[in-house]
This record gives C-alpha cells, sequence and structure tokens, in this order.
C-alpha cells in the first residue's frame, strides 16, 4: 500500500458492534473504484461493546485489495474521533460515514470524481435520504433537517457563505489538504457525550473551512440511506437533542465575524431569535402543548437565543 492513496472512509464509532457490520458489507461492494487505491479506518470513539472484536473478525479474514484499519480514539466525542481519522488517513480526501449510514453502490467513485473535478472543494456533502424505522409526524419535515436527512435536488450545490447553510457530517467528503490549513486543534465543540447534548462540531469545522476560502458543495450523486431508529423520533430524545444544537449556535455564528464587530453581532442575531420565538408563539401557541414538531423548533429558538451565555457560563469561550 502506497504512502499516499486517493481515498480513506473514516467511520466514527461509538458502540457501533451492531450496525457496523452492514456498513462493512456495502463498503465492499462499491463499484466502479478498481482505478482508485483507497483505504477503511474505523475509529472507536470509547466503544465499551464489542466494537473491536467485530472488527478484528473482519481483519483475520479480510482480502480486499484496500485495507480495513482499526484504531481507538478515548477522548469522547464526534471531533476526537474525526481529528483522530485525519491523523491517520493517508487519502488526499477523506470520507465520513456514521456507522448508521449506508451509501449505494457507487458512492466512493462519486465522491473521489467530483473532488477531482472541483479543485477549490474543501468539502462537500452527500444526498441522505432517510430509512425510518417507524414513519415520522406528517409535519415532521420542518425538522427532519436536524436528523442529517439533506434532499436538496439531483444537482450539485454550492453552500454560499452568506446563507448560513452547511451540509451535516454524514457521508461528507473532506479534502485533507483542507483540513489540515483549516480547521484547529483545539475546536470549541467537541460533540455529544453522556449527559452532555451540545453538539454541531460538525458545522464548526467546516465554517472554518469555509473561512479559509475553500469551497463546500451538495453532490447529489454521492447518496447515502440514513437509518433512523424510532427512539430518535421520540420527545425524550429530540427536546434535548434540538437543545443541544441551538445552545452550539454562538460558536458557528462567530467563525466568520471578527472579535472587534462579534458584540454588535451578538445582539443582532439575539434580537432576530427572539423576534422567531414570538412569531413561532403566535403561530403555533395552541399546538405548543401536543405537537412534538412545534414543541421542538420552539426549543430550538429558546436554546439559539441564550446560546452565548450558555457557553460563557459553562466556561466553553474561556479560552477563546
Amino acid at each position: 500500500m502506497p504512502d499516499k492513496i486517493d481515498f480513506t472512509v473514516a467511520i466514527p464509532t461509538c458502540n457501533g458492534e451492531n450496525r457496523l457490520p452492514e456498513l462493512i458489507e456495502r463498503l465492499r461492494n462499491q463499484i466502479n473504484t478498481e482505478s482508485l487505491s483507497w483505504e477503511i479506518i474505523v475509529v472507536d470513539n470509547n466503544s465499551t461493546d464489542n466494537t473491536a472484536q467485530v472488527i478484528q473478525a473482519y481483519q483475520k479474514d479480510w482480502t480486499c485489495p484496500y485495507p480495513l484499519k482499526y484504531c481507538f480514539e478515548p477522548k469522547q466525542g464526534a471531533a476526537y474521533a474525526r481529528k483522530r481519522a485525519v491523523t491517520e488517513a493517508k487519502g488526499r480526501f477523506i470520507g465520513f460515514l456514521d456507522d448508521d449510514n449506508y451509501p449505494t453502490s457507487t458512492w466512493i467513485s462519486a465522491a473521489y470524481t467530483f473532488g477531482e473535478q472541483h479543485p477549490q472543494a474543501g468539502a462537500y456533502g452527500s444526498q441522505i435520504h432517510p430509512d425510518w424505522e417507524v414513519e415520522p409526524p406528517e409535519n415532521f419535515a420542518r425538522i427532519a433537517p436536524f436528523l442529517a436527512i439533506t434532499e436538496r435536488g439531483n444537482l450539485p450545490l454550492l453552500y454560499e457563505p452568506s446563507k448560513r447553510l452547511l451540509p451535516p457530517s454524514a457521508g461528507l467528503v473532506v479534502r485533507r489538504q483542507a483540513w489540515l490549513e483549516s480547521v484547529p486543534d483545539q475546536p470549541i465543540l467537541t460533540g455529544r457525550v453522556a449527559g452532555n447534548m451540545l453538539t454541531s462540531e460538525d458545522l464548526e469545522m467546516l465554517s472554518y473551512i469555509q473561512k479559509f476560502g475553500w469551497e463546500v458543495w451538495y453532490n447529489p450523486e454521492m447518496e447515502i440511506y440514513h437509518k433512523i431508529p424510532s427512539f430518535r423520533l421520540t420527545k425524550e430524545y429530540l427536546i434535548p437533542f434540538l437543545r443541544g444544537i441551538g445552545f452550539s449556535r454562538y460558536v458557528t455564528r462567530m467563525v466568520n465575524i471578527k472579535p472587534f464587530y462579534q458584540p454588535i453581532v451578538t445582539l443582532a442575531y439575539m434580537g432576530n431569535d427572539l423576534r422567531k420565538i414570538i412569531l413561532h408563539f403566535i403561530k403555533y401557541r395552541n399546538e405548543l402543548t401536543n405537537d412534538l414538531v412545534a414543541k421542538c423548533e420552539m426549543q430550538y429558538f429558546i436554546s439559539s437565543f441564550f446560546s452565548p451565555l450558555y457557553l460563557w457560563k459553562n466556561g466553553y469561550l474561556k479560552s477563546k
């Protein structure tokens, strides 16, 4: 295996023993990759189940021309797992797949081709279809993007910095050079851990890539199916989840704002968040008790409003 290869598939996982086999089989069935040199790296993010043993069993009988590698990252949090993947990867492009993301058979070839055709693309996301265990409520489409559902048409889309919209990390491909040039060694957001749903570490990373002049794209030719279990549609999961996303927003909002202007911009954002809270209450005041989607949206708006105060109070901003 050469020191530098074309493509790395990185799989950050925590307790993924039951989800990894299907993903690995999907990767073994990739087509149109004969001319590529590529590898798979499973980053075990402090699992307590049999994740390591599952990968070791695959490695024992592995006959594919591309290697299946395993490494252990003890620091809990998706940001640490992705950082470890970048350190271990030999590919010029790194494609991140969560252990519940199942790519179509052309995902790798489509990902590599897009990167070669767009040399200014520092990162680009997949078209992500939901694979629901149970059908969501009819109005769930309003918050589906928070679960990484990304169906934005069948044409490539450039994410303009002014639009404040970025793809999720599920099915995201990053040009390794762009990561090394742009992403800080110690991000503020590190990903959800037990007892703390603070998230959006992927958006912080992408914001820095965009800040340093790299393009960020949506590539619909890269398709994956995101398996969503029934518990992720419950109030007990969704309310803390949306709260964590909202509390994280100050970080991603400020990446591209010069420090001198940050107090003014913060007040402007808080004013806009307050406006959204009021309008949402007026529109859905009779549904906020029983409508889970409306309740989730309100939680998101409220948490976004309090984001700078929450992060400061809990010490996330002290070193910045």
